[in-house]
């Protein structure tokens, strides 16, 4: 037959390979020769759609069975006299009382016989399986993911044998939700990350930075059927920063002394530790502002990062330290009780 495609060879499976061994295959031949990963390149295109005609006719298990009939019969010796004749032709497969056995030994009732020579090459025969043009009655108008039951005798020969077989429609597009959580410092930087799905899929994507909670991140073309994938992004809470918006607060510990005298200290940010100027007799509680060292908006405008003083005394301080508090509190004049309300 002219134009006959090996199904089988065009995605790596044997003739015995299960629904999942098939499905498994074709997930990894979407992925590699998908257009979206190939902009540009004919071949990969070709490629992509000789998969996806041989998926949808080997996953479901009528027009796999069609298939394999037609791949029988076209082999036979004899087939051009047989096909010239316009006789209907029992294949391998079929019993005589009207069953055949499928891949699982199970009997289910065999479709009536049908007669190949009404395809004059392997182009009409795909062309009828996958219900790409329009043949003889329909009994209704199928919704989208619904099957027609086709009267195939007006529409492909003229002989008294009728044929009747199930037509499926392609199956929709349905874009697909999954979720990532991600801590803040990978949220706010981006970049590069590798993602598994439930599905069992591996993906590298490029995310951008500034990521927020509720965020969703459209990947084209990785959902069901040529669907999108879209990722909802969850930020993880983190130890030391807490975001307020654009601005990102902190509590930073300081000592008695560093109250009391000011000074530079170290205070860490999400591009890394600055230094930044104490007042003189800080408050516990004081916030200090760090200008655009918050996390960036919409638009890219980063907010500031507000450093909350807590003045922190040690517990078990070095006996020397000791020393020196009791000679502080021998001369110190501050008297914080000094003015209270009662």
């Amino acid at each position: 037959m002219q134009n006959f495609r090996n199904y089988y060879e065009i995605l790596g499976v044997s003739p015995e390979a299960s629904s999942e061994e098939i499905k498994k295959a074709f997930r990894r031949l979407a992925l590699q020769y998908h257009p979206d990963r190939n902009p540009g390149d004919k071949t990969a295109e070709e490629k992509f759609k000789d998969i996806s005609e041989a998926y949808e006719v080997l996953y479901n298990s009528d027009k796999r069975s069609q298939y394999d009939q037609l791949g029988r019969f076209w082999k036979k010796k004899g087939f051009n006299r047989k096909a010239s004749t316009g006789a209907s032709v029992k294949t391998a497969g079929e019993k005589s009382n009207g069953t055949r056995s499928n891949r699982n030994g199970t009997g289910r009732s065999a479709a009536q016989e049908v007669d190949y020579s009404e395809f004059p090459d392997f182009n009409s025969f795909v062309e009828q399986i996958l219900g790409r043009r329009q043949t003889g009655k329909a009994t209704a108008t199928a919704p989208e993911g619904s099957s027609v039951r086709v009267n195939s005798s007006s529409a492909f020969r003229p002989g008294t044998t009728r044929t009747s077989y199930t037509v499926a429609t392609r199956p929709n597009r349905k874009d697909v939700e999954a979720h990532l959580t991600l801590p803040l410092e990978k949220a706010y930087e981006g970049g590069r990350e590798r993602i598994r799905l439930e599905d069992g899929r591996s993906l590298e994507i490029d995310m951008p930075g500034g990521m927020v909670t509720g965020q969703r991140i459209r990947l084209k073309g990785q959902g069901f059927a040529g669907g999108d994938l879209y990722l909802k992004i969850t930020v993880a809470s983190h130890p030391f920063f807490k975001l307020e918006g654009s601005d990102i607060l902190c509590q930073l510990p300081v000592t008695p002394s560093e109250a009391v005298l000011g000074g530079a200290i170290e205070v860490p940010t999400l591009d890394g530790r600055v230094k930044m100027t104490v007042p003189p007799g800080v408050r516990a509680g004081q916030r200090l502002r760090l200008a655009r060292k918050g996390y960036p908006d919409s638009d890219g405008v980063r907010g500031d990062q507000l450093v909350e003083i807590q003045i922190t005394v040690p517990t078990n301080p070095h006996p020397h330290e000791r020393e020196l508090y009791e000679k502080l509190r021998k001369i110190e004049k501050f008297n914080p009780r000094l003015d209270l309300a009662i």
